[in-house]
């Protein structure tokens, strides 16, 4: 668990950076599910990040430029009720709130009109995320006019509305110690059930039952939830890049392709693992596999503090067009079939994303049109790949072979460190895991 005091840190450097202003920041609503029921609740990242706290219906407020640059810190809560507690379990309550997540002031969530246009009086900016939510920009307008009306008493309203999210999605994409320690855990969890599931797969088994083998292990060592829906591709399925049906029987002979990551304590894995159902590849599953096991070594290779954010990307591309060139995939040299986009046939996406609260997670990729370099602290996956449809111009013992590997990294001062390492990924370590597995 990230401390508490860690949070208020986090409020107070946001202050610092807006300067004068008040900043509005509410969770992430309930979904109903159907009828009376919903979907588990999953906090707002941004909220959370702020605040730690996991409760619905509540608004943290951030006012800032106060005397010496002090900023006072709000949070509107759901009230204590214990009716409601006795159906749906325990409410800190405002009262609790403040003490528990440092907080200036507390209140219900019922003021939010009231208190609201009193803290805009004489406030030059309000900072919100604009556009994400139409209701929110309509209340947040609502309490800047209420405010502009009030113009005759002297009282001065907001001028200006500053998205949020821009100071915060800088302060998200670098990752502190506890953060860190938080996703080394979820690598951890995620990869042990990528081990559980090369140990359980066998041909015959339904897709489902071995996600419901990486569900059992998220769940058994304490993650929340699935940071993702989770795809378990086999065959033919892993052509599909966002597969998630996970219905299909596993046959003998073909792959499959997990990508699986746990959640916890709201921070994101990210995994990625090709594998044989019978638990040995095939000649043409082995050299496909190797070429993206290549392109991603040169990839992570890449991942240096003062490289561009591409750099990665594009080591990657360079191995796996020449492995498709050496197939007889694509034709012509290396910078043709970059140049043309030929490759595209075979591997379609970039080769990561950012990783944290979201599974892909905030941050820039570019600054005035130029590829941001990555610097100590930021968090990506690497996870090039090869999907092989069938087509009349590519040999048949390639159709249906779809090879994704993915790892999460962290950039250190100098080089990388491998978050996800002890999901195992070389082909000798995978055969000998599920030839293991037979003999138990």
């Amino acid at each position: 668990m990230i401390p508490i005091k860690s949070f208020s840190e986090r409020r107070r450097y946001l202050a610092s950076q807006m300067q004068k202003g008040v900043a509005i920041i509410p969770t992430a609503p309930e979904q109903v599910r159907n009828q009376d029921g919903h979907y588990p609740y999953r906090f707002d990242s941004y909220f959370y990040y702020l605040t730690g706290f996991g409760e619905p219906e509540a608004v943290a407020v951030i006012v800032a430029g106060g005397d010496e640059g002090s900023s006072k810190h709000i949070l509107f809560c759901r009230d204590k009720d214990l009716e409601r507690e006795i159906w749906e379990g325990f409410r800190y309550g405002p009262e609790a709130a403040r003490e528990t997540f440092d907080f200036d002031e507390t209140y219900p969530t019922s003021k939010l009109d009231e208190i609201l246009p009193k803290l805009m009086k004489d406030q030059p900016t309000v900072y919100c995320a604009l556009g994400h939510d139409r209701e929110w920009d309509a209340r947040v307008i609502g309490w800047v006019n209420q405010t502009r009306q009030q113009a005759r008493s002297g009282l001065a309203a907001p001028a200006g509305i500053y998205d949020i999210r821009l100071l915060l999605d800088e302060m998200r994409l670098f990752k502190s110690s506890e953060e860190l320690h938080v996703m080394r855990r979820a690598a951890a969890i995620s990869s042990g059930a990528h081990r559980r599931a090369m140990q359980k797969t066998r041909p015959g088994m339904n897709e489902y039952e071995v996600e419901a083998e990486l569900l059992h292990e998220f769940r058994r060592y304490g993650a929340q939830a699935p940071a993702y829906n989770s795809i378990v591709a086999g065959g033919a399925n892993a052509c599909v890049l966002h597969y998630v049906e996970n219905n299909a029987r596993l046959n003998d002979g073909d792959l499959l392709l997990i990508d699986a990551g746990c959640e916890l304590d709201g921070y994101a894995a990210d995994i990625t693992r090709t594998f044989p159902v019978n638990g040995t590849f095939s000649a043409v599953q082995r050299d496909v596999y190797q070429l993206v096991l290549a392109a991603q070594a040169a990839a992570i290779s890449a991942v240096q503090p003062g490289y561009p954010w591409d750099a990665p990307h594009e080591a990657a591309l360079r191995v796996l067009a020449q492995g498709f060139i050496d197939f007889g995939l694509c034709h012509g040299s290396i910078d043709t079939v970059l140049q043309s986009e030929d490759y595209k046939r075979f591997y379609m996406h970039r080769t990561g994303h950012w990783l944290g609260l979201d599974v892909h997670d905030v941050g820039e990729y570019k600054r005035n049109g130029a590829w941001r370099l990555l610097q100590p602290g930021m968090t990506l996956t690497v996870e090039p790949g090869c999907y092989v449809r069938p087509a009349d111009n590519v040999p048949e013992h390639f159709w249906n072979i779809g090879v994704r590997i993915e790892d999460d990294v962290l950039v250190m001062e100098t080089g990388c460190e491998v978050l996800t390492a002890a999901a195992p990924k070389m082909v000798t370590e995978i055969e000998e895991l599920m030839q293991h597995r037979k003999d138990r």
